[in-house]
């Protein structure tokens, strides 16, 4: 696997190399790419390479035979093998290996609706408390303007109330300026 890509965001070209060349330096053949920040991660591989590879003796690493079983071709190659020794023949191994293909279809699938289905009802669930939220923001706004205008609403009565009280004292002492 060599290593592409920047600090932090790392993907891989599957390459068939000799074991003594360094891991980003001359390789015989590429036979595919993993890139493993998608969800799930991306695997391109020419399928039929890497299993040709496989049967002449090629030893993956680690990490690649881990790739290369989850793409079937270790089971592609297990299968021919039994063909070789005559447990069953060619079209039975056909069958085996297209009946796992699909249900690893199936399976990826299924992971994939999972995890749809658990965003789609994060949003939900963040779109309803954000909503919850602006409800409280709103019957607070509406309080405080209800404070304001009873508020307001009393400065006024008050005001009327000083204003009918001024003229009484005006007339009062205009009789009396009158009488006087």
């Amino acid at each position: 696997m060599q290593r592409h890509g920047r600090k932090g965001y790392a993907f891989y070209q599957l390459v068939v190399a000799d074991s003594r060349a360094p891991r980003d330096g001359k390789f015989i053949e590429r036979i595919g790419s993993y890139n493993p920040n998608t969800n799930p991660a991306t695997i391109d591989l020419n399928f039929e390479r890497a299993l040709y590879w496989l049967q002449t003796g090629a030893q993956p690493t680690d990490t690649a035979r881990t790739i290369l079983s989850r793409e079937g071709v270790r089971l592609k190659k297990h299968l021919l093998e039994g063909v070789k020794k005559g447990a069953f023949d060619e079209a039975a191994a056909e069958a085996k290996f297209e009946a796992w293909l699909t249900s690893k279809k199936q399976s990826l699938q299924a992971v994939k609706d999972k995890d749809r289905e658990t965003a789609r009802e994060a949003n939900k669930a963040r779109l309803d408390a954000e909503k919850e939220s602006n409800r409280a923001k709103a019957e607070a706004v509406a309080r405080k303007k209800a404070a304001q205008a009873a508020e307001a609403a009393e400065a006024a009565a008050a005001a009327r109330e000083a204003a009918a009280a001024a003229p009484e004292t005006t007339e009062t002492t205009e009789t009396a300026e009158t009488n006087g």
